[in-house]
């Protein structure tokens, strides 16, 4: 089997057959969607990475997402900042490296978690204001996972204090704050972003994201004269 993509697909060619037979079991079986061929590719290894089709309907996308985050990959060099250890675990450091970006997360840092009880916030807020006094969040991809404060704090941050990634991943689980923390995000108009609506998501839902932007990041790179 050929593929347009090196890279960000499977190494082995039977591992290749099951994920694209996958996908094409989840184009069979999903039903009518409104998303957009760019955006459909994201949303289906969502489904992939879970085998919830809920999430055809439940992940938004802002109008420049898919784009704003292509075009941050092949940048080249562009951060990603996470609010767990999950999110940079989970990523292919193979697929990353191919576009020179390197993870970064701070939840279990000395430092924050000493001013998190301080103050009496949480280790997710701290470290998000840490990766903003470390100049890392102006340009890069965000992605949260697990902590909906770490989201309303970076809300705050591009707000008030001007903070501008390129694209944030707001798909927090959770039942307390989880759903109003992306419904917050959804409102910002000047920095693009992709979230899920409700109480679902989880750190392998920003992986599964990041890893199909990485693989349309590619073919958009392939397809360059």
């Amino acid at each position: 089997m050929s593929t347009v993509n090196t890279v960000t697909e499977q190494l082995t060619r039977a591992g290749q057959v099951i994920e694209h037979d996958s996908f094409a079991i989840i184009d069979a079986e999903v039903g009518a969607h409104d998303y957009t061929p760019g955006q459909w590719p994201i949303v289906r290894r969502m489904i992939h990475a879970n085998a919830d089709f809920d999430f055809n309907g439940l992940t938004d996308f802002h109008a420049d997402a898919v784009e704003a985050g292509i075009t941050a990959m092949l940048k080249g060099g562009t951060p990603v900042v996470a609010d767990v250890e999950m999110i940079c675990s989970g990523l292919s450091q193979p697929r990353l490296g191919h576009f020179g970006m390197k993870t970064h997360q701070f939840i279990s840092d000395a430092d924050v978690i000493e001013t998190a009880k301080a103050e009496d916030t949480t280790r997710a807020v701290q470290a998000m204001r840490k990766a903003h006094r470390k100049g890392l969040l102006d340009g890069a991809i965000v992605g949260i996972g697990n902590a909906p404060t770490a989201l309303i704090e970076l809300v705050r941050l591009i707000r008030e204090e001007g903070v501008k990634p390129a694209l944030v991943v707001g798909m927090p689980v959770g039942f307390v704050s989880a759903a109003e923390s992306k419904d917050l995000m959804a409102e910002v108009n000047d920095v693009p972003w992709i979230v899920i609506r409700g109480r679902k998501g989880g750190s392998t839902l920003v992986v599964a994201t990041l890893h199909a932007l990485l693989s349309l990041a590619e073919a958009r790179q392939k397809a360059l004269p």
